[in-house]
């Protein structure tokens, strides 16, 4: 079976390719995006561990005890050490998440899988694939696109995008 890596900086349109990937061409999108929502859900272990080192003030107001996405992204999209700490959480829950989607893909017979990670290459996940995809789109439209999909303000959106790795 191949796998192949889909990447790219935030707001680059990788959710639009790996759409038209699903639909037009039937091919299973493994959204390590959509995973890493999973894996933080109250009463996993990853989401007692966030809410062990950053304190109940990330959890939303309203007694879900869901996280407050936006709360914990503004710390750690300003904190290098923040970030590591919540991705040293986070990022081995998501890949043995990954890791059973792409065996059920393989168990199941298809012959192509898609890997849809935003930070496959800094993460060491371009091991895992055969093809790497990377969706680009200039600085502008990404920031666009990232105030306009986020409602967040210029210098947040630099901040996130600051995070990553350059598409270059």
């Amino acid at each position: 079976m191949l796998v192949v890596g889909l990447t790219g900086g935030i707001a680059s349109g990788k959710s639009t390719v790996s759409r038209l990937l699903s639909t037009k061409h039937g091919l299973p999108i493994i959204d390590a995006d959509v995973l890493a929502r999973q894996v933080v859900e109250p009463g996993t272990r990853a989401h007692t561990q966030i809410v062990n080192h950053f304190g109940t003030s990330v959890l939303l107001q309203d007694g879900s005890q869901q996280l407050d996405r936006k709360k914990l992204g503004d710390i750690v999209f300003k904190d290098d050490k923040s970030r590591r700490v919540l991705n040293g959480i986070v990022h081995p829950a998501v890949r043995w998440a990954m890791l059973t989607q792409v065996m059920k893909c393989w168990l199941t017979g298809e012959s192509v899988c898609i890997l849809d990670v935003p930070l496959l290459i800094e993460a060491g996940l371009f091991k895992w694939v055969g093809w790497i995809v990377v969706v680009y789109c200039s600085k502008e439209l990404q920031l666009q696109r990232l105030m306009q999909r986020d409602n967040c303000t210029l210098t947040a959106a630099q901040d996130r995008i600051a995070s990553q790795m350059p598409i270059t």
